[in-house]
């Protein structure tokens, strides 16, 4: 993830409470609903800050993040397939890197991953055993 990203956040946050501040007019809904999305993009700046999206890979399987700060470890036997998928929605689009559990299936977008999806799916693919493939 670029460093710059969650500073990004950090200032749109500022920005959405110093709007609903200036737009209240002595309305107080304007300032809390700015407070509010502003407490949630904080939040999610420090969530990139503390604990960044990190894959891992060993011989044994891949961890992959599991809620806001976890991590979870798909055995190489629970991995069904690994692919990248050009998605779009919300009026963007690009590649995004897909482990298929069967019963979870985790995306990673460029900006998850730091890096192109094409590169990570590689390098799975690479350190996953022949007989699991």
């Amino acid at each position: 993830m670029p460093p710059a990203l969650p500073v990004l956040k950090l200032v749109a946050a500022a920005g959405l409470l110093a709007l609903g501040i200036l737009l209240a007019g002595g309305d107080l809904l304007q300032p809390v609903l700015g407070a509010l999305a502003a407490a949630a993009l904080t939040g999610w700046a420090v969530r990139d800050l503390v604990a960044p999206v990190r894959l891992t890979v060993d011989a044994d399987g891949v961890t992959v993040p599991a809620g806001w700060t976890g991590r979870r470890h798909l055995p190489w036997p629970a991995v069904e397939t690994i692919r990248v998928q050009r998605r779009s929605g919300r009026g963007l689009g690009g590649p995004t890197l897909e482990i298929d559990t069967g019963d979870s299936l985790y995306l990673f977008s460029r900006l998850d991953l730091g890096t192109d999806p094409h590169e990570v799916a590689d390098a799975l693919l690479a350190a996953r055993p022949a007989e699991t493939a």
